[in-house]
């Protein structure tokens, strides 16, 4: 029990805990974004090509939104139930918790790999409504970066590892060197040796399966409270329970941001000037993950010290994480709102060099987009939070219905609403911060409500 009192979830104080394990993870979710919107900054400017590119990864996005749903949800699942463990002093059970992480990850992989194989193409045709330039391009895209998701999922389940400890400075490290990787390699693969849309998919894996390498390096060098052995891998049915008590529910959360992107793609489909709309939320989407994977990185904080303290049933350290969590997670949307607003036009100019008139028609639907639809991510920030709590206290149902309100309920119809308005372009975004300010009024008696749990300690 000595190693355990002895850790920094439970004896540094809550606030200043927040920040110093917050930060490392805000930037490693951060980075996970930058991803995505690298490739998209490259394709978008590479010519001819580069509107039909953005729409094909427009398209390709919500699959690689879910890889990263099922890959999140199932380390949270791990990150709760390591660091409850470890609070409790049950070693066994932790170093169990990481051999059926792997195997799970295994699973995982093999999943995304047959889709890759048999179905991308067809997800892609479903979205581009007979364009054949923008579902082969897409197709491309999607059949690569599935077939080579193991980076993605494996880097998952690793960085779980290292933040169950409190070592969420290595995930870091090893998010920062495949985002790098994936920067040059995006211009080496797309300028010089002109392997267009490809080019970004290989950028995107390469990069991937360089983080996972890393975080696998740290997690056998500094892990040492933790034992690996093949036989933890082999797995277990109470284990994978209890992962997924917790893991499902986030699994499905996150995995509502894909559903959300596919639904508003499909909704923006039946509108006037369908294409722009489309390519320009698939830009601005992209833009939006910076603020939204800042507010994960701190609610996986949460969920790590929380989870933690309320395992060692210290509750006035439980009930400080949720103070100093929630109100850490409003001070860095309110500081990402403040720099959207500022500097709208300069992010969405980052894709306005696409050919002709079309760079110059979504960089301003995007620039009113940022604009718009920031004004939500303080409630956005609140609500994020919240779920990060509940999932801490072993709630499965709230955290969902939270996502659920938020990414589909409260978005998909007035979307539909405001895509029937003459000047569709402009106000269909406010449908975001709408849904929102919604959502957190309603996250507020929940979160209430879940709080009592920590005085039956």
């Amino acid at each position: 029990m000595e190693n355990i009192k002895q850790n920094k979830m439970s004896v540094q104080p809550v606030c200043g805990l927040i920040w110093k394990m917050g930060l490392p993870m805000i930037i490693s979710m951060i980075l996970q974004a930058v991803y995505n919107i690298v490739d998209t900054a490259f394709v978008i400017n590479m010519g001819e090509d580069g509107v039909a590119g953005n729409l094909a990864l427009t398209f390709a996005f919500p699959v690689q939104l879910l890889i990263i749903a099922i890959g999140v949800g199932t380390g949270v699942g791990i990150n709760a139930l390591l660091s409850k463990s470890l609070g409790g002093g049950d070693v066994k059970k932790a170093d169990k918790t990481v051999g059926n992480g792997i195997f799970l990850g295994i699973v995982i992989y093999i999943a995304f790999l047959l889709f890759g194989l048999f179905g991308a193409k067809p997800f892609i045709a479903m979205q581009a409504g007979g364009d054949q330039k923008v579902t082969q391009m897409g197709a491309q895209y999607l059949t690569i970066c599935c077939c080579f998701s193991f980076g993605a999922i494996g880097f998952t389940i690793y960085e779980r590892f290292l933040q169950s400890t409190g070592k969420t400075l290595y995930s870091t490290v090893s998010q920062i060197s495949g985002a790098a990787a994936n920067i040059i390699l995006d211009y080496v693969f797309i300028y010089p040796l002109k392997m267009g849309i490809a080019g970004a998919a290989w950028a995107t894996v390469i990069g991937q399966v360089l983080s996972l390498l890393v975080a696998m390096l740290f997690h056998y060098i500094s892990n040492k409270e933790l034992h690996n052995g093949v036989k933890n891998i082999l797995p277990s049915g109470k284990i994978i329970f209890e992962i997924y008590h917790i893991g499902l529910s986030a699994a499905l959360m996150q995995g509502m941001l894909s559903v959300m992107m596919l639904g508003v793609n499909l909704i923006l489909g039946t509108a006037k000037n369908a294409a722009l709309l489309q390519g320009g939320f698939g830009i601005y989407y992209k833009i939006m993950q910076f603020a939204l994977f800042a507010c994960f990185g701190l609610s996986n904080t949460i969920i790590s010290a929380l989870s933690y303290n309320y395992g060692m049933k210290d509750g006035q350290r439980a009930r400080q994480c949720i103070k100093w969590g929630i109100l850490n997670t409003l001070i860095v949307a309110a500081v990402i709102c403040v720099i959207f607003e500022c500097f709208s036009e300069q992010l969405a100019g980052l894709f306005g060099m696409a050919s002709g008139n079309d760079g110059r028609e979504i960089t301003d639907v995007v620039t009113e987009a940022i604009r718009i639809a920031c004004i939500g991510y303080i409630f956005m920030g609140f609500s994020v939070a919240v779920q990060g709590v509940l999932q801490a206290l072993g709630y499965a149902l709230y955290p969902l219905l939270i996502s659920v309100l938020r990414l589909a309920v409260l978005v998909f119809p007035v979307v539909w609403l405001f895509t029937l308005t003459e000047n569709a372009v402009n106000t269909v975004w406010w449908a975001f911060p709408i849904a929102e300010f919604l959502t957190a009024i309603i996250s507020v008696p929940i979160l209430l409500k879940a709080a009592r749990k920590i005085d039956e300690i």
